[in-house]
């Protein structure tokens, strides 16, 4: 390859301001928190790749098949998802993906995945993102498969680059954790890796499969009780399991925000039904809002952080669903009631002792309508950083001008890189510390709060926040 041109990815002003003297002051802040440490509390990455410790396949199955930000926008400009070896599909080479990645390169102009992967190409592989075409895609393809053959490139080797402190997984409530515990044990890795207990399969009624791994669920952990007791004992104990190798948190993909109080008798004859297999769509979001409230319970119980991520239509398309399986791009946010919906879960646990509860959206209106308010008034409900569709720079500016003027900053989350592509992690960070201090910096220029203050508020939100909702 050619010596590498100068790129924007490198430039030490990309997101900056572009008033002089809030860049100026942008630039200071963002020094304080450049180097500070990943903390990353919510996020998709597999323990086991950094427990076995292998080298990545290949750049195609590294960058694009697990990512659906890319791959989603790569299928919209019409390549099947199969040429993107998405759900783990081997119809084509490596190389074949990665040249109809490259031929849809230009697609990401504008977009955030397109600034994390250029940072990506440029700050964690040195290849110059000039050459990311359809004419160069065999060289950049064999110039990162270069990297990967090295040491350096190890999945270890790049936690240690990357500056990762914490990453948190998200786990089944029946696995064993045996990857978590070789880590916690292994001398030789420094960092924590914790898992997060993810029990959605376990909740919603209307899943292919649920009452089969109810069943399973509660023979192993049931403590020989049955029926729904049984079935809550069960997910105690599985909480128990997992905060003894580590968990700080749950995360719950809920399709809407709704929390329901039940009395025994109803949440059993709910259960039955569903078990029965004659549960209605209504049935099974009456039954996921009393477990999300029962969740609650649990988090107040046992002290771990509960996170929601709801409003999203899981597998919009059925044909892609059938063919290649959940999380291959096409999930599409819709309208959630926080303020209705939380209601019940907030009423009885919103002002319990030690309970942290962190609701996500991928609706903007609600950030300014509904959950600031709510964070600002109950003290264990803390705002959940953008999230998915909205983590990118514009997207983050408006989030924290919506929250910021009713809920000020000590009631965010931190950022949540909430990803599956582990290359990525430091260009997310990156990208969500240069907008904190980009708008710290217009709060300083327009003198609403001072340099000192703005200086201390950043070191707050990239490090303190995190460890302090999630309990680090």
């Amino acid at each position: 390859m050619r010596a590498m041109s100068p790129s924007i990815a490198a430039d030490p002003d990309r997101l900056m301001p572009v008033d002089p003297a809030a860049r100026s002051v942008a630039r200071t802040l963002h020094a304080l928190v450049g180097g500070l440490p990943i903390i990353s509390p919510h996020g998709h990455v597999d323990a086991a790749l950094l427990e076995k410790n292998e080298r990545f396949p290949d750049p195609a199955t590294m960058l694009i098949s697990p990512d659906h930000y890319v791959t989603r926008l790569i299928h919209a400009s019409g390549v099947p998802l199969d040429r993107l070896r998405v759900g783990g599909t081997v119809a084509v080479e490596p190389r074949e993906t990665w040249r109809s990645f490259c031929a849809a390169w230009h697609t990401f102009d504008g977009t955030a995945s397109g600034y994390w992967l250029r940072s990506e190409f440029v700050n964690v592989f040195g290849i110059d993102d000039g050459r990311i075409d359809a004419e160069h895609s065999d060289e950049t393809f064999d110039a990162i498969e270069a990297r990967l053959a090295s040491a350096e490139f190890l999945p270890r080797a790049l936690f240690a680059a990357f500056n990762i402190e914490v990453l948190a997984t998200t786990d089944d409530p029946l696995d064993d954790l045996a990857a978590h515990r070789a880590l916690a044990a292994d001398p030789t890795f420094a960092g924590r890796v914790l898992p997060t207990f993810r029990p959605d399969a376990y909740l919603k009624t209307n899943s292919p499969g649920w009452a089969q791994r109810v069943e399973t669920l509660v023979d192993v952990a049931g403590d020989g009780l049955t029926g729904h007791a049984g079935y809550l004992r069960a997910l105690e104990n599985r909480r128990a399991h997992f905060i003894a190798n580590g968990a700080v948190s749950t995360d719950h993909g809920s399709r809407t925000a709704q929390t329901l109080r039940l009395d025994a008798s109803d949440a059993e004859a709910l259960f039955d039904s569903a078990r029965r297999g004659e549960a209605t769509e209504a049935d099974a979001d009456l039954f996921e809002a009393h477990m999300m409230y029962q969740m609650a319970r649990m988090a107040v119980s046992d002290g771990l952080v509960m996170t929601m991520h709801p409003g999203i239509l899981r597998n919009h398309h059925t044909a892609t669903f059938a063919a290649f399986g959940p999380d291959t791009g096409h999930d599409i946010p819709v309208a959630v009631d926080y303020t209705n919906g939380l209601r019940a879960l907030l009423e009885d646990f919103g002002t319990a002792e030690g309970f942290h509860f962190v609701p996500f959206t991928t609706d903007e209106t609600v950030f300014s309508r509904e959950i600031a308010p709510l964070a600002g008034f109950y003290p264990a409900l803390y705002v959940g950083a953008p999230w998915w569709f909205l983590d990118a720079p514009d997207a983050m500016l408006r989030f924290r001008s919506a929250v910021t003027e009713t809920a000020g900053f000590s009631r965010s989350s931190g950022f949540i890189d909430d990803t599956r592509a582990f290359a990525s992690i430091p260009a997310r960070h990156d990208a969500s510390r240069r907008t904190e201090a980009a708008f710290l910096a217009r709060l300083v220029v327009e003198r609403r709060i001072t340099e000192q203050r703005a200086a201390e508020i950043i070191v707050d939100l990239v490090d303190s926040s995190p460890r302090r909702v999630f309990k680090l």
